[in-house]
């Protein structure tokens, strides 16, 4: 199965798209104001240990502090493979320390970044374990032969006067002698000059800073199935060219600029996608239909047959609707880039083997998602528990922020409700204070409802304090806003 990659530049930001059978699969944006921050490494200072949760605050240089537990500390990486006892984080850590750290997390939300000790840097064939001996290979590399030549190769790497380990990515699957000494060559030099860095920059800095969003893409998307990677800027083109040129050879000969008349992501209504993405409703194809919900927690997907009646019975009609949906909400999750604990109420199956068939086409949809996802079935519940790593914020996040009239609860008061509580105030306000008149202020629709089917609780309530109540409409009120003058 081909897939093309698309990456559409401008001065403001940069959007990648990966096609795969005409259909968006993954979408990744980068602002040139807000890029990521995964991956970096900083020289920070502690500046807040917290024992009772054994974690502490560190200052990176951004807006807000940073968060590292215990667990991600590398000492206690060490003692936990070794069985020992974890070492409390007050024992490791002071305020005022100065400490090398890595983001795993971008911030999110409210949330400031979480940090590492256990330090990665990564390569297009290898990982950089620098403070770990540890050689591993990639679960996605399937052949034992295969995984037994390159532990063999990657062996020969390490001698008396280098230290660290590392990680084979599934890139590196075929890869030969040369080639994944180039790599390791690339990465030491690397390290080298972080550790120079260290020396002579004052906390908080950055060390190092991971690769622009194109290069990643080079270094991680690209697979032996990718069949372009087409660039609709001249100058980007040639730069990820020579970029190529040196470490990753073997795509250099499909990137190619685009230079049509239609707008690159045009050419595969990616906008279009991208405005299906931040919706809560998916049609699938057949007629039924998926509901997603993002909240702090969790995300949660809730499948429906909507109008499709085409099995021959009921259970059929479920069963075709959910092995469809297990493929839409695969695609889903890649492309909005929804991470953490997803739920999946899948419609009610009572025969056992469409509900394996259904958990064994999720499974495969999900095999296709680079980031790591762990599917834990059918609960007792019904429902599909699992869970998809999440390193940066997910689409909505990125291009969406809350609502200002409803404050993210997606919902609003009604007008009456918003009617009556104007009621209650001006009743609570008469008994403190003695004004001449009360002047509402509200929304069109709040007004109009007390000219209407409110007008005689409104002059009940003139009535009852003595005071006569007026009226005046303020355009750019939302349909909660509201004020009580005393005149």
């Amino acid at each position: 199965m081909t897939e093309d990659i698309l990456i559409n530049v401008t001065p403001f930001e940069t959007r990648v798209a990966l096609v795969e059978q005409g259909a968006v699969q993954e979408l990744h944006i980068e602002r040139s104001i807000q890029r990521g921050h995964v991956g970096n490494l900083y020289l920070g200072k502690v500046v807040r240990v917290l024992p009772g949760m054994q974690s502490a605050f560190v200052d990176i240089g951004l807006e807000r502090a940073a968060f590292i537990h215990v667990a991600d500390l590398r000492q206690n990486r060490s003692e936990r493979s070794q069985g020992l006892p974890i070492t409390p984080i007050e024992k490791l850590l002071f305020e005022g320390q100065p400490l090398m750290v890595q983001v795993v997390k971008d911030p999110l939300g409210s949330k400031g970044a979480r940090l590492s000790t256990q330090i990665s840097i990564a390569g297009r064939m290898l990982v950089l374990l620098p403070f770990d001996p540890h050689i591993g290979i990639s679960q996605r590399i399937d052949s034992d032969a295969e995984r037994s030549r390159l532990r063999e190769l990657v062996s020969k790497f390490s001698d008396d006067s280098q230290t660290g380990g590392f990680i084979v990515r599934t890139q590196a699957e075929g890869a030969t002698q040369e080639e994944l000494e180039a790599d390791r060559n690339y990465l030491r030099t690397l390290w080298v000059r972080i550790q120079e860095k260290l020396k002579t920059q004052p906390a908080p800095s950055l060390l190092y800073a991971d690769l622009t969003l194109p290069q990643r893409v080079l270094r991680d998307m690209v697979t032996p199935s990718t069949s372009s990677i087409l660039v609709d800027s001249r100058t980007t083109t040639q730069n990820l060219i020579e970029w190529a040129r040196t470490y990753t050879p073997s795509v250099v000969d499909r990137i190619r600029h685009y230079s049509g008349e239609r707008p690159l992501f045009d050419t595969a209504n990616v906008d279009d996608e991208i405005a299906r993405a931040l919706s809560r409703r998916v049609d699938l194809k057949s007629g039924g239909y998926l509901i997603i919900d993002q909240t702090e927690a969790l995300t949660t997907v809730d499948v429906n047959t909507g109008g499709y009646v085409g099995g021959r019975n009921f259970g059929d009609t479920i069963f075709k609707t959910n092995l469809e949906a297990a493929v839409a909400i695969a695609r889903q999750l890649r492309l909005r880039n929804l991470g953490g604990i997803v739920i999946i109420d899948f419609i009610d199956m009572e025969d056992g083997e469409h509900r394996t068939a259904v958990l064994a086409e999720l499974n495969k949809a999900l095999a296709r998602d680079r980031t790591r996802v762990t599917v834990s079935g059918f609960s007792q519940l019904g429902l599909v528990e699992m869970t998809r790593k999440r390193t940066r914020d997910s689409l909505a996040h990125q291009l969406c922020e809350p609502c200002p009239t409803c404050q993210a609860r997606g919902t609003v008061r009604t007008p009456r409700t918003v009617c009556y509580e104007i009621l209650r105030e001006i009743l609570r306000e008469s008994r403190q204070f003695n004004p001449k008149e009360f002047m509402i202020l509200a929304s069109q629709a709040v007004v109009d409802l007390f000219l209407e089917e409110e007008s005689d609780h409104l002059a009940i309530l003139g009535d009852f304090i003595g005071k006569p109540i007026s009226l005046q409409v303020e355009s750019q009120y939302s349909q909660e806003q509201y004020d009580i003058v005393l005149l």
